[in-house]
This record gives C-alpha cells, sequence and structure tokens, in this order.
C-alpha cells in the first residue's frame, strides 16, 4: 500500500481532506482513505458514488475509530478500465482481497445501494472478520422478477441505454439527483465530485456493468441471500431513508423479517442518507457502536 499525492483540478479537497492511500489488487490499482484509530469502519459505497459519499461521517467518526473507505475499481480515484468486468461478484472478489490484504478484523461493515450485495458478499466470504453490520437502502436477494427492474434492464440492455450512460454520463448527472428527497442537499459543486470522476466514455463502462448487474446479477444475489445466516447473528443496524423513490420500504420489511434483532432507524430522506441526513446518520452509528 502506498500513499500518493493526485493531480485531481476538480476534486474538492476542502470536502474531502484525506489522504489518498492506493493498494495493487490482482485485478487493478484499488484507491481507499484510511483515517483514525481505534475499530475498524469500513464503508462500502454503491454506484455511481465513491469514498467521497462517505466522507462528512468520516470527519466526525474518524476521532474516535479507525474510517477506512473504498472506491470500488472503476469508480472514484481507482484505476479504470473499459476492460473490468465489473460485476457486483466481481467487486467483492476485489473487496475481499482488500480485508485480507490489510488483515482487517472485527469489522463494522456499512454498505449502501451495490455495497450491498457486494459488501454482504464480502462478509459471507469471512465472516469472522465482521462484528457488526449497518445497512443503508440495499438489497440481496433475486432481483429479475420485479416488474421495475425488468423495465430499467431492457433500457440499460438497449442502444439508448448504453448511448445514456457512456455518451451523456447519464447516472451520475441525472440518476444520482433522482435519488434526492431534497435537491439542495446536492449543490452544484457537490454534485461535481460524483460527474467528475467518469470524463470519457471508457471511464462509464463501470456504470453501465452495474446498471446492468441490477438484474443481470440476480441469481447471485440470490445464492448470497442463502448464506446471509453466516452474518445474521453478528449486531445490525439498518439506517432507511423513507422517501426512496426506488429502493423502498417494501425492502425494507424484507430485511426486518429476515434479521428480526437489527435496529432500525428510519430517516426522513431519498436515497442518498449520508448525503441528506449525515448527522443523524453519523450519530446512529457512533451510538450503535458505543
Amino acid at each position: 500500500m502506498k500513499t500518493i499525492s493526485l493531480s485531481k483540478p476538480w476534486l474538492d479537497t476542502t470536502a474531502y481532506p484525506f489522504d489518498n492511500k492506493f493498494l495493487q489488487l490482482a485485478s487493478g490499482t484499488m484507491h481507499y482513505i484510511d483515517e483514525g484509530k481505534g475499530e475498524t469502519i469500513l464503508f462500502v459505497h454503491g454506484t455511481p458514488t465513491w469514498s467521497f459519499l462517505y466522507r462528512d461521517l468520516i470527519k466526525k467518526l474518524s476521532n474516535k475509530y479507525r474510517c477506512i473507505a473504498i472506491d470500488h475499481l472503476g469508480f472514484g480515484l481507482s484505476e479504470k478500465s473499459a476492460s473490468f468486468p465489473g460485476t457486483p461478484e466481481w467487486h467483492s472478489n476485489n473487496l475481499s482481497e482488500f480485508i485480507k490484504r490489510l488483515d482487517l478484523k472485527d469489522i463494522t461493515l456499512v454498505v449502501h445501494d451495490f455495497g450491498g450485495p457486494i459488501g454482504l458478499s464480502a462478509g459471507i466470504n469471512a465472516p469472522d472478520r465482521i462484528k457488526r453490520v449497518v445497512l443503508y437502502n440495499s438489497w440481496l436477494w433475486a432481483t429479475d422478477q420485479e416488474k421495475e427492474i425488468q423495465r430499467i434492464d431492457k433500457i440499460v440492455n438497449s442502444w439508448l441505454g448504453r448511448f445514456l450512460y457512456l455518451n451523456l454520463n447519464f447516472s451520475p448527472r441525472v440518476l444520482l439527483k433522482k435519488g434526492f428527497e431534497n435537491k439542495q442537499f446536492l449543490p452544484k459543486n457537490i454534485h461535481q465530485q460524483y460527474i467528475k470522476p467518469f470524463p470519457t466514455k471508457k471511464s462509464r463502462m463501470s456504470l453501465l456493468n452495474l446498471a446492468k448487474a441490477l438484474a443481470g446479477s440476480s441469481k447471485w444475489y440470490e445464492e448470497q441471500w442463502g448464506q446471509i445466516n453466516l452474518l445474521a447473528n453478528k449486531q445490525w443496524l439498518i439506517i432507511w431513508g423513507i422517501r426512496d423513490q426506488f429502493i423502498t420500504s417494501k425492502y425494507l420489511r424484507k430485511w426486518q423479517d429476515r434479521i428480526p434483532d437489527a435496529k432500525t432507524i428510519e430517516v426522513d430522506s431519498g436515497h442518498f442518507i449520508q448525503e441528506e441526513k449525515p448527522e443523524e446518520s453519523m450519530i446512529a452509528i457512533d451510538n450503535f457502536m458505543t
């Protein structure tokens, strides 16, 4: 692992004032941040975000805990390649390698969006390393029978979907914004931090690959769901944005049925709670860990 000074004119180092670290994995060079000391919190993002999503939580929580946040390969400041497979299965394998290489233990695993299946699968792969789970709006079961997901899958696998994702950078420009209940929490300068990591069509393949995997990896999600018992006995905190228009409270109820001992906090927020309600989110995690 190494610390590197980045030359990214677009990167807001006031909002994101962390040392940039890199680890060479078998599949590529992964960027991450590693702040503070104490029990380990590992933050796992979804799409089209990166570790920047957790910046406000890390600024506060790193005063008491060791906070590690990765950028999946193809996202944020990590290496990008149009040839990456980019499936959640592949990302999960990369995360498993990262956890082993840093020999992380007693992890509080924080997951959101696609980071749910990616991070939880890595936890299932090494349950002895996981102490707690913090789950934001996400899923871990078959998706291919959901009508809305079938509709999305049809679009993203069409010429139109490819054009929108690769030519117009549709995911961070448009879909990210739709995930906010209150758009005032996504000012232009912050929105740019999610748009700028994907400057070219090739760099946007990671976005398209995960969009295709929403239904395309359905069987794999279901396989992980069948093994969730390996993590079910951990301490769980569910922080759920009740205004999320896509990953709705229907998903929350499925989690609560499967993990009945989980503590649940419902937040008046859209999909990106970390941006809309960072203070509330940080306090919930801190209280959960103490």
